[in-house]
Parts: structure tokens; C-alpha cells; sequence
């Protein structure tokens, strides 16, 4: 089984990149922000909550979030592996999913992180804000409050996957293709040796 964590601050390019891998690869892909936002868009209590703290770039609670991800992940048996965009977002999360996934007799076998410029973050996600019409990415106050809220937060979790060896930082900046490219290098070298 290949599981992968696609890393990288907001506007990375870890949605687009993802639907790329999963097609090449065969996974299923665990979003937590498309998950969010099917919440937001059925009117749940949960997705009103979320929608709240999202247009503050405030990141949604760990418990709510590890439960989502083990609902998908049951529900998925017998898939090739999953590809986790946007999550685990903090070493507890992180945590958190190496021992969900070892009860569940797998694991994550590498963590592919799109590194991108500040600036060019900003950029792409105020773009990225004239087409969505997503609040949060619309006001360079929030944009900067989440950039920072994963600095400090999420961040981290490069030394967590460090200290296993599943580290891998790729360069988000260039074509889709190209950073593509650089992203399916990792992967298949993860496969040899997974």
C-alpha cells in the first residue's frame, strides 16, 4: 500500500498536484479541506462551524478532523492508498494518524513537501480568490494569518517525518508538469523501496 502526505502552505498547489498523483498512481485521495467544504456546502452544523473558523484561518479541531479521516479511510478498504492533502496539519495529528493507519496495518510510506515563496503564495491565492469566490482568499490579512498559522503550527511536522526518513521536499515553483514531475520522482522512488 502507498500512502503519501502532500505538505505545503496554503496555495501550494497540493489540490492540483494531488488529483495528478491520484490518477497516476490509483489512490484515493483524503482532502480535508474538500471534505470541509462538502460540509460548508450541505449546511451541516459541522460545516458552519468550520466554514466560521475557516474565514478566519483558524485551522478546525483535531478530533473532528482525525474522525472524518477514519470514516474515509474505512471506507476505502482495499484501495492501492491514500493520498492525505492538507492533513495531518501538527505533530499530534501526525501522530495521531501513524497510529490510526498501524491499526489498520499500513502507514505512511512518504511526506511530499511543495516548498513555495511566500509571495508567490499570496499571489496565487489572491488569483485563486478571484475565481473561487472563498472568502479566505480573498483578504490578504487572512492569507497572511494562515501562511503564519502553518509556519508555526504545521511547520513542524517536517522535523517529525524527518526524524522517520519520509521527508521529501520538492520545489513547487515552475509548470504543473514540471513540479509534477519532480513530485513523481519521489513517488517512485518511495515505491521501490516502500
Amino acid at each position: 500500500m502507498l500512502n503519501l502526505v502532500l505538505f505545503g502552505p496554503p496555495g501550494a498547489g497540493k489540490g492540483t498536484q494531488s488529483e495528478k498523483l491520484i490518477a497516476k498512481y490509483n489512490l484515493v485521495h483524503l482532502s480535508t479541506g474538500d471534505i470541509l467544504r462538502s460540509e460548508i456546502a450541505g449546511g451541516t452544523a459541522l460545516g458552519l462551524e468550520a466554514k466560521k473558523l475557516m474565514d478566519q484561518g483558524i485551522l478546525v479541531p483535531d478530533a473532528v478532523v482525525i474522525g472524518m479521516i477514519e470514516s474515509k479511510v474505512d471506507a476505502s478498504k482495499g484501495s492501492r492508498g491514500f493520498i492525505f492533502d492538507g492533513f495531518p496539519r501538527t505533530t499530534a495529528q501526525a501522530e495521531a494518524l501513524d497510529k490510526l493507519l498501524q491499526s489498520k496495518g499500513t502507514g505512511i510510506n512518504r511526506m511530499l513537501a511543495l516548498e513555495v515563496p511566500k509571495d508567490e503564495l499570496v499571489k496565487r491565492l489572491l488569483n485563486r480568490g478571484k475565481d473561487s469566490g472563498r472568502a479566505d482568499d480573498q483578504n490578504e490579512a487572512v492569507i497572511e494569518k494562515r501562511i503564519d498559522e502553518y509556519n508555526n503550527k504545521t511547520a513542524p511536522l517536517k522535523n517529525y517525518y524527518t526524524a522517520q526518513n519520509k521527508f521529501r521536499g520538492v520545489s513547487g515553483v515552475g509548470s504543473i508538469d514540471e513540479i509534477f514531475e519532480r513530485l513523481c520522482k519521489e513517488v517512485d522512488a518511495t515505491s521501490v523501496n516502500a
